[in-house]
């Protein structure tokens, strides 16, 4: 109890007591320090940011941490304060056995930016270890004719500590017989022997007891007792004799159990059985006796269990022969083991960056690690190398055994995105040993890939007359770097010509590039417009792309045919005369009507709906020209009237109605008038009168236009030889329609010439509308020019399919309103 209470006290006071703190500022740039064995978890060594020289809170900052050499860390760092603390209980005896000094290796790294720093800590020993005797109670068997001053070795204390702590002397109980003396090994404990002093008389006392104490030279110091049994025999006159004082021996580390070492031999001089000569291994340590074997006959020392040049390089063998009569002699086996190159290169690694920046570069480090062999002696230089000669890494040596693997070139992480580097650790042997280690080093992704869209150019297509926020289409940008950096977004660009309203045509989702139509769009209006789409990543510094979009609008058939002639002004329908002289298929008139749609939408056919006698006339269904169908009879009333259905061919078709009035008369010389009640007026009115009036009246007027027309014509050639128009800009504006022309050839056709133009256009219908605006200046017309841009910038005429229709005949008529 006092013993543990006495132990107890004196590893608290070691363990409170830092012994002392060492900073190297040599070439190897060591930090040292020292602390005491059996010191508690968690208590402090020292303060690593001080001796360091960085500010307090740096090192976690930097991501400081401890890498050790061997394959347990006995000490942890606070991130924080800087402070080194013992993360366990350290017992010196289990971490280096006899080895002194006892050292820990360890590196303190620092991540960002990459540094290590080399460090050991000491580990002091105390005395908590008491000497002990593997033998308690060895037994001597002495004869009595023993001379004076012979000496018999004992059994070595075991003393798991070292220095001072570890075994220092031996005492003896007080007895008259024998004395000690201490004796050193060149490898081992200390040993003693018992030196005869007084000669021994088996009669007077055939058995002597000794305690034997083995002391250490601790604080206070602490023993072991072993118990010696002297067996005093019979005269035994001759002791064996060994060839030599010396033997030695040379063996390879690596040689198999049972390997021959040496051999020994001794002879004594005696007869019978003090003669016969065994041979023992006596009072030697343990390791010893795990190591080597003696045969007791014939004296041969063998191997019994492995070398290990590394860890004992000379073996001290104590070996003994004893003959029959129980007398013994002792002799020396020194084996010297010969290292050989058994242990390949080992790669410690102090740090590795990973992942690392795509973006680094060359010469960047990667890891850093270091190579020791143990085969110091016959491994000869070690050489490291990469086994992979495509990897864009190079191992570049930095101090001795240490060395850092860095970029020799640059990354790609769409490329490669990560590696599994193989370092090979290889010495020259003989034979050569290599060590594969292998590090993984990931490729983190940066910002170095714009969008970029699936498609050169898109063209999206719309009806008219869609619905507000109608899905057209959408536009899509792969991303080939990761995370963030693939994430895109889409916006609209605004034209470079600063026009603005394309935002309020379209618009974009900016998470997935779908578009949509904002308004209603009427092709009448607009048939195509294009816009610049931007797709943007989502990096740091971010990357974009751009993309032209072109939205064509597809006509729909919204919009009915419009009469052009006759006129309809909603009071009074428009009268023509026919002869009734004429001929079956006289031309009367011709209804012109145009579309605003295009294509299809915008052909037109005409049918005769109504009709006062619907066997008298007839219309063309292509042109929409009116024919007598047959001759005119004095049966047939003198007021036609007409209704023509115009009809488009869209779907759903469209149509529309004019209405007209034909009135059959003798000839041109008859009076002309709005006929209400034929009867009532003829009675009012001389027709010989009115006859003549009118006559008179309308070839005056044919003089004056005949005149006129003839002019115009000139002018208009000259113009138009000057000029160079596309055909959907060519139309004839100064043809006119007047309401009081007579019939001067009665032959079937018109006497005037009017050249008209009757177009469908895809567009809106540009041609037919400035052909009516000379009629019909309130009629709304758009202004849109129909172009369509293309790639280049330039501007191109829409590719509308009209239908135009141009009149070859005359068409002269005569009509008169009652007022």
């Amino acid at each position: 109890m006092a013993g543990a209470h006495r132990r107890t006290l004196q590893s608290r006071r070691v363990g409170s007591l830092l012994i002392f703190m060492c900073v190297s500022v040599g070439s190897t740039a060591t930090i040292r320090y020292s602390v005491a064995e059996e010191m508690e978890s968690g208590s402090f060594v020292a303060n690593v940011a001080k001796d360091l020289g960085l500010e307090v809170g740096k090192l976690s900052a930097r991501g400081a941490r401890l890498v050790p050499q061997g394959n347990k860390l006995h000490f942890r760092l606070h991130g924080k304060t800087g402070d080194l603390f013992v993360k366990e209980k350290l017992d010196r005896e289990s971490l280096c056995g006899k080895a002194d000094p006892c050292v820990l290796h360890f590196e303190i790294v620092l991540v960002e930016p990459l540094q290590s720093f080399r460090a050991e800590v000491r580990v002091f020993d105390i005395n908590d270890n008491a000497p002990i005797f593997l033998n308690k109670e060895p037994l001597l068997k002495i004869p009595e004719s023993t001379p004076l001053g012979s000496r018999f070795p004992l059994q070595s204390a075991q003393d798991l500590d070292v220095g001072l702590n570890g075994l220092q002397n031996y005492t003896l109980s007080p007895n008259p017989y024998f004395h000690l003396h201490t004796r050193f090994r060149s490898h081992g404990p200390k040993y003693a022997e018992l030196v005869l002093d007084k000669p021994l008389d088996r009669e007077e006392q055939p058995e002597i007891n000794l305690t034997i104490t083995a002391v250490d030279g601790g604080s206070p110091p602490k023993s072991g007792n072993a118990h010696i049994r002297v067996l005093v025999l019979d005269v035994n006159d001759h002791v064996p004799q060994f060839s030599r004082l010396v033997y030695r021996a040379q063996v390879p580390e690596n040689s198999a159990n049972g390997s021959f070492v040496v051999m020994v031999t001794a002879k004594d001089l005696d007869e019978g059985s003090n003669k016969e000569i065994t041979y023992s291994l006596a009072q030697n340590p343990e390791t010893i006796l795990q190591t080597f074997q003696i045969d007791s006959q014939t004296g041969e020392v063998r191997l019994r269990g492995p070398l290990d040049f590394e860890a004992i390089e000379t073996y001290d063998i104590d070996v003994q022969a004893t003959d029959g009569g129980g007398l013994s002699a002792h002799s020396k086996v020194l084996v010297d083991v010969i290292d050989v190159n058994d242990n390949p290169p080992e790669v410690m690694i102090s740090s590795v960056s990973s992942p690392l920046p795509e973006d680094s570069l060359p010469q960047t480090v990667v890891a850093l690690f270091t190579i020791r062999d143990r085969d110091i002696r016959v491994g000869g230089k070690i050489t490291c190398f990469l086994k992979e000669e495509d990897f864009p890494f190079i191992v570049k040596p930095t101090l001795r055994n240490s060395y850092s693997l860095v970029t020799d070139r640059s990354l790609d992480r769409e490329d490669v995105s990560g590696y599994n580097i193989t370092l090979v650790a290889m010495d020259t042997g003989p034979p050569s040993l290599s060590t594969e280690t292998v590090i993984e080093v990931l490729i983190s992704d940066i910002n170095d890939n714009p969008p970029v869209f699936q498609e050169d150019s898109y063209i999206l297509t719309v009806r008219e007359n869609n619905s507000p926020a109608i899905f057209i289409g959408k536009v899509h940008a792969d991303d080939s770097d990761l995370g963030e950096n693939a994430q895109v977004t889409y916006s609209l660009l605004p034209p470079k010509s600063g026009d603005l309203s394309v935002f309020a045509y379209i618009s974009i989702n900016s998470d997935n590039g779908k578009l949509y139509a904002l308004r209603t769009l009427d092709y009448e209006a607009i048939q195509n417009f294009q816009f610049v789409v931007k797709a943007t990543d989502g990096g740091f510094l971010s990357l974009s792309s751009q993309v032209t979009v072109r939205v064509v609008v597809l006509d729909e058939n919204d919009n009915r045919p419009m009469i052009l002639y006759p006129l309809q002004n909603g009071t009074l329908p428009c009268n023509d005369l026919v002869p009734r002289s004429a001929e079956a298929g006289y031309l009367v008139t011709k209804v012109v009507a145009v579309d605003g749609d295009s294509g299809q939408n915008s052909w037109l056919s005409y049918h005769l709906f109504k009709a006062t006698d619907l066997g008298l006339f007839s219309v063309q269904r292509q042109n929409g020209e009116i024919h007598t169908v047959r001759q005119i009879t004095e049966r047939d009333p003198v007021m036609q009237k007409l209704t023509i259905l115009v009809q488009d061919h869209g779907q759903p078709a469209l149509s529309t109605t004019a209405s007209l009035n034909i009135l059959l008369v003798d000839g041109f010389s008859e009076p002309y008038l709005q006929f209400r009640d034929p009867s009532r007026h003829s009675q009012k009115v001389n027709p010989s009168t009115k006859y003549l009036v009118i006559s008179l009246a309308v070839l005056s007027f044919l003089f004056l236009l005949s005149v006129t027309m003839i002019f115009i014509v000139h002018i208009y050639q000259k113009i138009k030889q000057r000029e160079k128009f596309t055909i959907q800009e060519h139309f004839y504006d100064d043809c006119n329609f007047p309401n009081n022309l007579v019939q001067g050839g009665g032959h079937g056709s018109l006497s005037q010439p009017c050249a008209y133009d009757m177009c469908s256009a895809t567009g809106t219908g540009n041609s037919e509308f400035r052909f009516l605006k000379r009629f019909m200046p309130n009629f709304p017309f758009s202004h849109v020019t129909g172009e369509v841009k293309t790639e280049d910038g330039s501007s191109l005429p829409s590719d509308s399919n009209r239908n135009r229709s141009r009149g070859s005949e005359g068409h002269s008529q005569l009509s008169n309103n009652y007022m």
